[in-house]
């Protein structure tokens, strides 16, 4: 077991009866219904059409693509399109980035403490 992460023991989620929260971006919506394990973010989030990230994020995420699609782009100008039954995962501060939907988009979204690179690993895939 990894340090700090408590067990978590078997149940289901019933994403129905899961609180929905909603964020502004510079255009659209992005409606997250969270659930947190210790330091275990599990999202499930959907875009709304024209959504556009208000702000460029470095944080490490596994997300994959329910429904929809959109377009990801990193801070160097590359882009890439996800859509139904695609994912990308990142770790914390290996690339900016930020995302688009033109005709909304739903997401399963996992972040955490895992997602952080250890001190002495070099990430050669950084920009």
């Amino acid at each position: 077991m990894m340090r700090g992460f408590a067990p978590i023991l078997f149940h289901t989620t019933d994403w129905s009866s899961v609180p929905v929260s909603e964020y502004r971006g510079e255009t659209g919506t992005a409606k997250w219904q969270t659930i947190q394990f210790g330091q275990l973010r599990i999202r499930l989030v959907e875009y709304s059409v024209n959504y556009r990230a208000n702000h460029w994020c470095n944080r490490g995420h596994i997300l994959f693509c329910l429904e929809g699609e959109m377009i990801t782009e990193l801070s160097d100008g590359r882009m890439f399109k996800l859509s139904q039954g695609m994912s990308y995962q990142v770790t914390d501060g290996a690339s900016e980035h930020r995302s688009t939907s033109e005709r909304g988009m739903k997401a399963l979204i996992i972040d955490g403490f895992f997602l952080r690179p250890e001190k002495n690993n070099l990430n050669p895939w950084k920009m």
